[in-house]
């Protein structure tokens, strides 16, 4: 066997591999051989087959599939020696003319390799990363909200104007065959809607118009019992009987309250649950503003990164990587549509390989037991019992999709760590509204 490239430019080579009739013999031979031991022809006892007819019926085919397995052995293996970095897989060169009748054989395939690249972490201008503060009346609203939750329901004659107060009635219209009881609170409906509730009596029979009943227009879909379609469309004048009225009083703020919400006895006084929703709070915050950082790092680096790509390759390659052949046209929108995804991916890769922070199994495990025994302790389950932790540690690691959920989230913490230490920042504190305001403007 002898395998060779040619290097057509930086980004684009020719693998030539000429395979040799004593590459693949042996193997043919011995394949034949046992089928013959096995084969069942009529006229014949088992394993006495002679061995040309054998040879007749199937040695074409065998010799097709173990030219074909030397092949690709061949290919990936010499890919691997050179240590190529190959974009996509390798593809066959177009019409190779292959006759089975011969002895020795010559395969070509073109391939792309990923381009070098130098990445930029020092920016001019610092990106602005945002740390997200929690607020005293988030806290307050949530300490209220918690309450309520708790609370018991007081009945009520009339209708007040109180966000958490509950209304229960059947909405009716007979065209739409539409007669169903629901159940919700005044701060679900919309400012209009709302209005003509206020002061309504149990018994009382009232007219809403289905548009803008309801802040979200899918809650028609749950309390009128309507299609997604529907909800999006219907406007028709709708009949309520209003049946119920209940306002929810909060809980008090006492330790049978606090131990349903912290069976482990942690809370014990106002202060310490407020601290507990600060906590879980800035938690959250400090995900959002990491993965905002993270995006912002990720078009910083794509967009100021230049390299050049094996564009021609890479749509030829696409066109046969999927299950169904897809057009030059087609190829060429799904390259406009990944190609700002591969070059982060070949920039993220050179940034992990420069600086070592490809996850090594102990890690990997490592953050696999701290997220059980976080899930666990969120249940109000046992952690310390080690045995146990790391029985479900190897059970999660057994499922390759498991493995490979918790790989990701490993590398996005490492990256977010690595650029929080190593990019160029401009560090900015916000509010959480004014942080949406940023991260997601309308």
């Amino acid at each position: 066997m002898n395998i060779n490239r040619e290097q057509v430019d930086a980004l684009n080579a020719v693998i030539k591999i000429a395979i040799e009739k004593n590459d693949y013999a042996d193997k043919v031979e011995k394949v034949l051989n046992d089928y013959r031991k096995t084969a069942s022809i009529p006229g014949f006892r088992k394993g006495h087959v002679p061995a040309g007819m054998i040879k007749r019926q199937y040695g074409k085919a065998v010799k097709f599939d173990e030219i074909n397995r030397v092949l690709q052995d061949s290919l990936y293996k010499y890919i691997n020696d050179e240590k190529l970095n190959i974009l996509g897989n390798p593809i066959p060169k177009e019409k190779q003319d292959i006759n089975i009748e011969a002895d020795d054989f010559t395969f070509e395939f073109e391939i792309g390799l990923a381009p070098a690249i130098e990445v930029n972490l020092k920016p001019k201008k610092g990106i602005v990363r945002y740390e997200i503060t929690v607020a005293d009346d988030q806290i307050d609203k949530q300490v209220e909200r918690i309450q309520k939750q708790f609370g018991k329901l007081v009945a009520k004659g009339e209708v007040i104007n109180d966000d958490s107060l509950e209304v229960t009635g059947t909405f009716f219209n007979e065209e739409k065959s539409i007669d169903t009881q629901a159940t919700f609170t005044l701060e679900e409906l919309s400012d209009a809607a709302r209005k003509e509730f206020i002061g309504k009596k149990i018994g009382d029979q009232f007219q809403l118009q289905t548009k803008g009943l309801f802040k979200d227009a899918h809650s028609l879909m749950h309390y009128l019992k309507v299609s997604h379609d529907e909800a999006h469309h219907l406007e028709v004048e709708i009949t309520f009987t209003l049946e119920e009225v209940n306002e929810r009083q909060g809980a008090a703020l006492d330790q049978e309250l606090f131990n349903k919400l912290f069976p482990d006895g942690s809370v014990t006084t106002e202060e310490q649950l407020r601290d507990k929703i600060k906590e879980g709070a800035q938690h959250q915050y400090n995900e959002q503003a990491d993965q905002h950082f993270l995006n912002t790092v990720t078009d910083y680096l794509v967009d100021n990164t230049k390299f050049e790509l094996p564009e021609t390759f890479l749509k030829k390659w696409l066109r046969t990587a999927g299950e169904k052949e897809l057009t030059e046209q087609e190829a060429e929108e799904e390259y406009t549509r990944s190609e700002k995804g591969l070059r982060y991916q070949l920039i993220e890769g050179k940034v992990m390989e420069d600086n070592n922070l490809h996850p090594k199994f102990e890690e990997l495990k490592d953050f696999a037991r701290n997220y059980i025994k976080a899930q666990l302790a969120q249940y109000g389950m046992p952690t310390d019992d080690d045995s146990y932790v790391d029985g479900i540690v190897d059970r999660v690691l057994q499922n390759r999709e498991e493995v490979q959920r918790i790989q990701q989230q490993l590398v996005f913490k490492k990256l977010i760590e690595f650029y929080k230490e190593n990019v160029n920042t401009d560090v900015k504190k916000v509010t959480f509204d004014e942080f949406v305001k940023v991260a997601f403007p309308e």
